[in-house]
């Protein structure tokens, strides 16, 4: 039986790293190790993971270096075949690492297997709607339109994986890095363009949603914004290995990107920005109306109520309007588990 090392870095996450952690050791696939990878958190979130005295947890310590560095420093300590990664704050389903562990087992082109994500509020309740990626036949382009595994939390990934794109950040130092530190902000994206491009390793999902991820409101807003500097930054870097696939794909997968940041803003209730990103990306490709004009049009619509109605007003219509989506997502799910 293959072991899995499960990756959580934690960093200002004391609200939520203990259910966090209780999601996974009720996985009901037990060879699994837990490195919890404390990126110098100056709140309690290393005192609620002592409450569990499971053995298969290890903490890690470190000064605070983000994200990026916290998850090559559980990559370097995982012991595991796989290599699964949870935010602090996000939940698994108990059966989400047997049903990918299985999948792995069964495809061995595949090297990261993800699924579907249900979101949820801060307080955990559900809301009803869900991130349902592109499943299967996922090329390089898929990748610099969005994020093909939804979240950070959705995917789990062979070993050979990231020995394939190993790599020494500073030539003085013995230690390899996966992801690039210098990345704040779509640094898993970045990351899997790696995979894509310079290995052998495919992608792909099971449809099953295997994971909750949590829409927080009190996300930094101005991490959205952010992110349009560093699709710039990926752009950038990507270039200098494989200079004609930005050529190809750059202009038309801007569009895409400003949309879906738009869909993220209105999620965390960042109005302004909503409609500011939404109206730009319309501008690079006014077509995303006629290609994709659900998802577009409501993100138009939804960024605008948000902007310009009263809170408690938008939040009524917002309800209504997400359970409609939410009743299409799973008639479409139950139509596919019922073929």
């Amino acid at each position: 039986m293959k072991k899995v090392s499960v990756i959580i870095p934690v960093y200002n996450a004391e609200k939520y790293v203990a259910l966090t952690v209780k999601s996974v050791l009720l996985q009901t696939y037990k060879n699994i190790e837990i490195l919890i990878i404390d990126d110098g958190s100056p709140d309690q979130s290393i005192q609620a993971c002592q409450q569990f005295t499971d053995p298969r947890i290890k903490i890690i310590r470190q000064q605070n270096k983000g994200v990026s560095a916290a998850r090559d420093t559980g990559i370097r300590h995982a012991q595991g075949d796989y290599f699964a990664f949870i935010d602090a704050d996000d939940i698994w389903i108990p059966e989400k690492l047997e049903k990918h562990v299985e999948h792995l087992d069964n495809s061995p082109n595949v090297g990261i297997s993800f699924s579907r994500s249900a979101l949820i509020n801060e307080l955990g309740q559900s809301l009803n709607i869900y991130q349902m990626p592109k499943l299967k036949e996922i090329e390089v382009s898929d990748l610099l339109y969005t994020n093909p595994l939804g979240n950070g939390s959705s995917g789990v990934f062979r070993r050979e994986v990231f020995e394939a794109i190993a790599f020494k950040e500073d030539s003085n130092t013995e230690e390899y890095c996966y992801f690039d530190t210098k990345f704040t902000v779509l640094e898993d994206i970045e990351c899997w363009l790696r995979i894509a491009i310079q290995t052998i390793w495919k992608f792909e999902g099971i449809p099953e949603v295997l994971t909750l991820y949590r829409v927080n409101p009190e996300s930094r807003s101005g991490d959205l914004l952010k992110a349009i500097d560093y699709w710039e930054k990926i752009d950038e870097k990507t270039r200098s290995y494989a200079p004609e696939l930005i050529d190809k794909w750059k202009h038309q997968a801007m569009a895409y990107r400003l949309r879906d940041l738009a869909r993220e803003a209105v999620r965390r209730q960042a109005g302004s920005i909503a409609v500011k990103v939404i109206n730009q990306a319309l501008k690079f490709n006014w077509r995303l109306l006629l290609t994709e004009p659900l998802t577009t049009s409501l993100t138009l619509v939804m960024s605008y109520l948000l902007w310009l109605m009263p809170k408690s007003l938008y939040f009524q219509v917002e309800h209504l309007i997400l359970k409609a989506k939410g009743f299409i997502q799973k008639h479409k799910m139950q139509e596919e588990f019922g073929r």
